[in-house]
Formats: structure tokens, sequence, C-alpha cells
């Protein structure tokens, strides 16, 4: 019996360091390629335009087609999406790596983004499906949370050494012989947690809810180059949502097997974890993106000692994400989200006082643990509130729907956040250093990320209290 038990253990265990290897590959390839992009353009003869799509061909796609792929985790099997998504990325990593012209770089990044939103709802449905019991499901969330945080983080030191020691080529190369192993784990590992079911994909609702979504983050992407008032900004964001709608028609009215089930959100933790994801796709932004533009623009740290600025920040959120998660089954999520709430408010509010003549310890180290411990508590906690009580058959488009709430919240905090600080930095950019005019912008940032986690704890008070078994 305890050798059973033993090799249950063990097949769990091997199950989760699957997903989330592969959910750290997945995060890890969004922002691994930054550091690498001047190598990219020389190699390559990229146009500046043209650059800035080997980042946002991978993240359009990626937000764009993850309800898609999380639908088709439930109708096909978590396991075979796992696979499929694996393998496009595999390939498409290897066409990136061999790249000698820079249309064929952005279509593999493109190819990338579809990979990995086949990839990205199939672990959640993973997790859903094999780890039932509330603590081990707690801690699997807490662990796939941290490893998503620390690819993150890991992107920039990564592609620096990668880039410096290698080429830019073996940033995309590695992930063959990586993809390669996931693969094989794949197929042993999760031969018992198939669960497709004999239904037709929901065509009409597949396009206009794709389509809809790809075309508001491409109509965001766009105000970093153009004003919100531009053709080019707003004609996407009018499409896009103007697609939304149709697609909440199809969804309510046309579709005998809908792509989303509208009724789902009638499951409070679905429709108020969702809300709040999308907040929090902002106060993501802030922390990781725009303290390591502080770091570089206003302290004058190189992309690489930016990095390295924030592993405390990651080694701390990856700490806190596993305590948070054995914590989660006897607070509930309620608790959490407003300590993790409370973490943010006070932690931008310390960093916002940051200046151009701070030092890293007190003005950026400081605020930034603080900021991460809310992370820690916040991120995983909406992530188990979304899917806790999903139905069966329904685990890979409820994780589609978390994640694109938060890429979508991360696009919109991006664009918003950017514009509102470039205004303030231009403000005061006629009686100051370049360096503190920067700085009073990222300020502004910080103090908007406080606003937006004060909005996250007011919107946690919506969720269903504790049921304490």
């Amino acid at each position: 019996m305890t050798g059973t038990g033993t090799a249950t253990q063990r097949a769990a265990w091997l199950v989760l360091a699957l997903v989330c290897a592969c959910q750290f590959m997945v995060i890890l390839d969004a922002s691994i390629v930054n550091v690498a992009l001047p190598s990219i353009r020389g190699d390559l003869g990229f146009t500046p335009t043209g650059l800035a799509w080997v980042v946002n061909g991978y993240l359009l796609t990626f937000a764009g087609f993850m309800l898609l792929g999380g639908r088709a985790a439930d109708l096909f099997g978590p396991r075979r999406m796992l696979v499929a998504g694996l393998s496009l990325f595999s390939v498409s990593s290897l066409v990136g790596g061999l790249a000698t012209a820079p249309e064929a770089l952005v279509a593999a990044r493109v190819a990338q983004g579809i990979g990995a939103a086949m990839l990205a709802p199939a672990t959640l449905a993973v997790i859903n499906t094999s780890f039932t019991e509330p603590n081990a499901r707690a801690r699997a969330f807490g662990a796939w949370s941290a490893s998503g945080g620390v690819g993150g983080m890991a992107g920039a030191v990564a592609g620096g050494a990668i880039t410096t020691g290698l080429s830019w080529r073996w940033i995309f190369l590695i992930n063959v012989p990586i993809g390669a192993v996931l693969i094989v784990v794949a197929m042993m590992s999760l031969a018992g947690t198939r669960t497709g079911r004999r239904e037709s994909l929901d065509l009409a609702g597949a396009v206009t809810g794709t389509a809809g979504l790809a075309a508001l983050i491409y109509g965001v992407m766009q105000s970093a180059d153009h004003g919100w008032t531009s053709v080019l900004v707003a004609g996407p964001i009018a499409a896009g949502l103007l697609l939304l709608v149709a697609f909440t028609v199809v969804e309510t009215r046309f579709a005998t097997q809908p792509m989303m089930p509208l009724r789902l959100f009638r499951i409070r933790g679905v429709a108020v974890g969702s809300g709040m994801l999308l907040l929090f796709g902002g106060i993501a932004i802030a922390m990781w993106y725009f303290t390591s533009l502080f770091l570089q623009n206003v302290l004058g740290c190189s992309a690489l000692q930016a990095g390295l600025g924030q592993t405390p920040a990651a080694v701390t959120f990856m700490v806190i994400a596993r305590w948070a998660a054995t914590l989660l089954p006897r607070t509930g999520v309620r608790p959490l989200v407003l300590a993790g709430s409370a973490c943010f408010v006070a932690g931008f509010g310390w960093l916002a006082q940051a200046d151009a003549d701070s030092g890293y310890v007190t003005g950026v180290l400081g605020p930034t643990l603080l900021i991460a411990v809310g992370i820690g508590l916040t991120f995983p906690t909406l992530m188990a509130a979304v899917t806790a009580d999903v139905p069966e058959g329904a685990a890979g488009i409820i994780g589609g729907l978390a994640q694109t709430a938060n890429q979508v919240g991360g696009s919109i905090g991006l664009a918003v956040l950017a514009t509102a600080a470039g205004a303030r930095a231009a403000m005061e950019g006629g009686g100051s250093s370049p360096a503190a005019a920067l700085a009073v912008g990222y300020d502004l940032v910080f103090l908007m990320a406080a606003g937006l986690g004060l909005a996250i704890a007011v919107v946690g008070l919506l969720l269903p209290r504790h049921r304490r078994g």
C-alpha cells in the first residue's frame, strides 16, 4: 500500500514539474528576447518598426488565442493540447533560431505565441484534473505561479547571458531540446489524464472571440507609437470591441455548444476573480517592467544589472507564493487577497518616493520586496479562486479565461501607464535633468499601481467567504 502511495505521489510531482516547466518556458519567452533585440536588428537588418514585432508578434497571438486554446483543451484533452503546443512551440523556436530574414523570425514568433496559447491553458487544466484534493491543488497553483513569475524575471538575465556568451539565436534554439524532453514527459506522465469529449468546436465563437481579442490588443500595442485618438489605435480597438460584442451574441443566442459558456460567469469566483486578474495585470507591469526602466533610465543600471537587481524580489515572490498555497485551504481567498493588496498600496506608495538620488537598497529593493510579497499572496490565490468551482469539462476554457484576463490587463496597463509616464516626464522635462524627469514619470506610474492595489482590495470584498469544513 505504501509503495503504491509513493508511486502515485511521484507521478503527481512529475506532472507538477511538467506543467511548471511549461509555464516557465512560455513566460520566459515573452521577455528573454528584449536584451537580444539590438543584436537581432544588426544581424537580420530589421527596421525599428519591424523589430518591435519580434516581441509583439508573440504577445499578440499568445493573448489572442488563449481562449481558443483553453476550449480546445476541454474538447480534445489537456494531454493532446500540451503535446501539440509543445511541438509547435519547439518547431517555431527552431525556425526562429535559424532565421536569416526578418519576415521568417516574425513568423516564427507568431507561431510561438500560438503554441504558448495552446500550452498555458492546458497546464491549468492538467492541475485541475490531476490535483483534486484542496491542499494539493493549492500547493500546485503556488508552484505553477512561482514558475511563471520566475520565468518572467529570468528573461533579462538569461537573455543577456546567452546573447553575450553564445548568440541571440540560442535564446530560441535552447527551446528545442527542452521542448523535446517535455513532450516525452507529457506522453508518459499524462497518459491517464486525457479528458477530451466528442463535441464540435464553436467556429463562429472561435473566430469572433479570437479576432476580437487580437484586434483589441493590437490597437492597445499601437498606442506606444501613436496617440490614442489615432485611427491606427482607435480603429483596431473599436473593431475588437465590436467583434467581442458579436462573440457575446453568438455565445448567448446561436451557439449550441459555445466556446465560452457565459453561464460560467454565474460562478462568483470566476466572475470576480477574472475582473481582479484584469486589474492585477497592471500591477505586474508596474512592478517588473517599470521598475526595470527605473533602474536603467534613472539609476543608470545596465539591462543585466537591472535583472539582477530585481532577483531578490523574484525569489521573495517564489517563496511567498508557495507559503500562500499552504495557507489558502485554511484561510480562504479573501484574507490573502486583502493582505496582498495592502502590500501593493504600501509598497508602491514607498516606491513612488524614489528619485534620481535614491539608493538601490532603500529606494528600490525595500519597496519591491514588499510588492513581491503582495504578488506572492495574490496571484496564485486569484488563479485558484477562478478555477475552484469550475464544472467538469470546463477547466481548459476557464484557465484560458483567467490567463487572458491577466494578459489583456497587462497589455492595457502597459499602454496606459506608459502614456501617463511619458506625459508626466514631458511636463517635468523643462526644468530637470532627463533622469529626474523620467523619475517623476515613473513615480506617477507607481502611484497609479497603488490605486490598482486598492481597487483589487475593494473588488476582493465581493469574493465568497471561506467555507470551513
